[in-house]
């Protein structure tokens, strides 16, 4: 293809059309495509298409009140050599859209923040589940706040611009898909709340779903939300999420582009497909049916007729490509799983559907450690240890997370760790992952609801995986909340966490679930073989956080609520055992234990406890370890790291409160002052006891110069009239002479 005198490769060429057809539409019509989609709390999302980044293969706009987000959506022509989609969702907070400057030195955007990395993850499971099977090529979905008006949070927003952007695009999707965020307020459910709305609401979850009423994601914290309110609250998203997927569609078949034809992967031969068969079945088949087999020699058991069969493979049939066989041969193993839970009716570790692992609980592991636990599930064991100190120790967040979710610290905090020896690998240990910070951060908000508001210190939570063979993030909440109880910590109740899978026979032409099999309690395997990853976690009253990781085109209502109801009677199974461990947060107190006080300080004494810049403080941390921070005017906290701590604070902190307060020195007064240490550049000197020195330089002891103080016959204890100039303004210290008082010296 040539445009003018230059040749355009034909995929450049075709952008090139597509823009100035685009740009003749907007001239002779002035108008942009746009589609206004009415919730039942008469609030309006607005998505349009067409003014900017019309060189993407796909551009949306969407608004909600005041809250814009535009998303682009560009995918390479040719497929990637990976086996799985390289999709890739940057979402990433602007300051300039809230009107604000970085506060960071560059004063720009520069590392995505722990938000940020959240609601990408969000983001992409709304997405990948419905790109088409064989579809490989490298996408990247980048989500650009445009204006942001503190009231409408933008990840909803993102999602539902995503799905347009994608429809829109000639991209192979099988959506659209569409997200709202459900709130329940006075056990009313209320659609997309507002930040307000959200800090009065017991329940922050966000459903995406695609037409036909099927759930392609959930996630959300609940303040401990009965089963059925949650029940309730996801149907009603799933249906208002309707009315923005047949917009969507609606403006798809208008103003979108022909998708493109995917790329016909090569098969391998039909004769190698029956060697494969023949040399593995039957080998996979014992595996997978020998129940007395661990994850570790189950998978070496694999591994060994995995190499066994494409070394056969690869003497028979020299010309076959290796990678090629080996996709083949990793699905047919996948679908001899798959077949197996459907004949045997039993898992690969011989349990039944709806039974839960062999579990274990230990507390008060270490003698230093304010909390510890240890929680093992079968081959999942979580070490958790819990830390309580002062609340200037606590989570600060950036400013504009503080503005799109109305926090802005956090004195609960957890921390998730997963080291490669977890899984008997190798690699290298750094700062976390995309995967760790959400496995994380679900783990918290399963624990959130249930520690105290009015804790008087800051608690740290950490989760170190420690063997994994599925469902580590929910044994971090049962692992903390035991951690928790055995800090002392007065926990409202306490939390557990189950993983629920799904096998199915998904009839992918018709689109519709034959049969299935929900699996109580995941393993990894069935993680990865399987159609869903759906963790709950809950009190024995009600539910604290969920998420669901969907790997098919959305799961029917009927399924989603059958798993929250095993998940339920699991979640109780799991707290009945740890009730065995420790059955409340401990009473009696621990001696490393840090010890908290309020302390009233009348106004006028408030400088005697404080010092001259803070300085009396300053000491009192070096000495003892206690920190003192004002609460208010007359309020003030102290912590301290133990009883013994907070003893010899008490008696320091008294010492100061009862001394006489200092005398008022006035500007230009003349006082008698009392040499208590000879210096070489001065003497250091006191005008009244209990005075911190002061020092008395060379320059002004005399009119004549002197190069020390034993020139004048100077010593401790004696007396000498000063001037008192008051204070430097930059360091703060007295400023005296001698000098001015002595007669002129010719």
């Amino acid at each position: 293809m040539f445009l003018g005198n230059t040749k355009l490769p034909k995929r450049t060429f075709n952008k090139v059309i597509q823009f100035s057809r685009l740009r003749r539409y907007y001239s002779e019509k002035l108008t942009i495509p746009e589609v206004n989609i009415p919730f039942s709390n008469g609030r309006n999302l607005n998505i349009s298409t067409g003014q900017y980044a019309r060189l993407a293969d796909g551009c949306a706009v969407a608004t909600l009140g005041d809250t814009s987000v535009m998303v682009t959506v560009v995918s390479k022509s040719k497929s990637s050599n990976s086996g799985f989609l390289p999709l890739t969702v940057d979402y990433r907070q602007k300051s300039a859209a809230a009107g604000r400057i970085p506060t960071n030195f560059f004063r720009r955007e520069l590392g995505p923040s722990e938000r940020e990395i959240l609601t990408s993850r969000l983001i992409d499971r709304s997405l990948r589940p419905l790109f088409p099977e064989h579809f490989n090529c490298e996408t990247q979905v980048i989500c650009n706040m445009l204006a942001v008006d503190g009231v409408n949070n933008p990840d909803v927003i993102s999602i539902n611009a995503a799905s347009a952007a994608l429809s829109l695009s000639d991209i192979p999707w099988n959506g659209p898909v569409g997200a709202v965020r459900v709130g329940l307020i006075s056990n009313e459910v209320v659609i997309n709340p507002t930040r307000k709305e959200l800090q009065g609401s017991i329940l922050n979850l966000v459903v995406s779903a695609t037409k036909r009423n099927l759930v392609v994601m959930l996630e959300g914290n609940a303040d401990v939300i009965l089963l059925p309110d949650l029940q309730k609250a996801i149907k009603l998203a799933t249906k208002e999420v309707q009315g923005i997927v047949n917009e969507i569609e609606r403006m798809q078949k208008a103003y979108g582009k022909p998708k493109r034809q995917l790329d016909i992967p090569v098969e391998v031969s039909q004769e190698i497909t029956e060697a494969l068969r023949s040399f593995s079945e039957m080998r996979v088949r014992e595996i997978f049916k020998n129940y007395n087999l661990d994850k570790i020699s189950r998978d070496n058991a694999l591994s060994d007729v995995r190499t066994d069969v494409l070394d056969k493979i690869r003497i028979n049939f020299p010309d076959s490509d290796s990678s090629l066989v080996a996709d083949n041969y990793n699905k047919m193993v996948k679908q001899i799983f798959r077949d197996l839970v459907f004949e045997e009716r039993k898992r690969c570790d011989g349990r039944e559907f709806d039974e839960v692992r062999d579990i274990s609980c230990k507390v008060n592991l270490y003698k230093p450690l304010h909390g510890s636990a240890l929680f093992q599930r079968g081959q999942t064991q979580v070490f958790c240890t819990v830390t309580l100190d002062s609340h200037d120790s606590a989570l600060k967040l950036d400013p504009l997370s503080v503005l799109t979710s109305g926090v802005k610290e956090k004195n609960f905090f957890l921390h998730y760790e997963f080291p490669p020896f977890a899984t008997k690998e190798t690699g290298r240990m750094g700062p976390i992952g995309r995967r760790e910070m959400g496995h994380g951060a679900l783990a918290e908000k399963g624990l959130t609801p249930t520690v105290p508001d009015n804790f008087p210190f800051t608690i740290r939570l950490t989760s170190e995986v420690l063997e994994s063979n599925g469902s580590s993030s929910m044994a971090s909440v049962c692992g903390g909340s035991l951690a928790l109880m055995d800090a002392g910590v007065p926990i409202s109740a306490p939390a557990a966490g189950v993983a629920m899978g799904l096998i199915t026979r998904y009839d992918f032409t018709k689109k519709v679930i034959e049969d299935y099999c929900l699996l109580t309690d995941l393993l990894g395997i069935e993680d990865y073989m399987g159609d869903m990853d759906f963790k709950i976690a809950g009190t024995k009253k009600g539910i604290t956080a969920l998420q669901a990781d969907v790997k098919i085109p959305g799961l029917p209502l009927k399924l989603v609520m059958e798993a929250i109801q095993k998940a339920g009677d699991a979640k109780s199974q799991i707290l009945n055992i740890m009730h065995e461990c420790i059955e409340k947060p401990r009473v009696e107190k621990k001696d490393n234990w840090p010890v908290s006080m309020k302390l009233e300080v009348e106004a006028h004494k408030r400088s005697r406890l404080l010092g001259i810049g803070g300085i009396n403080m300053k000491k009192l941390f070096a000495q003892t370890g206690v920190h003192v921070s004002q609460v208010d005017d007359t309020t003030f906290e102290v912590f301290a790291p133990s009883r013994s701590a907070m003893d010899e604070a008490e008696e320091i902190i008294q010492k100061l409160l009862t001394t006489e307060r200092a005398p008022e020195l006035e500007f230009g007064g003349i006082y008698k002052a009392t040499v208590v240490e000879l210096r070489d550049i001065g003497v250091m000197v006191t005008l009244y006891p209990g005075m911190p020195p002061a020092l008395l330089h060379n320059s002004q002891l005399d009119q004549r110069k002197i190069a020390h103080p034993s020139a004048l016959g100077l010593e401790v204890g004696h007396e000498l009239q000063v001037k008192y100039f008051g204070r430097d303004p930059v360091s703060g210290l007295m400023r005296l002479s001698r000098k001015v008082l002595q007669a002129n010296v010719r």
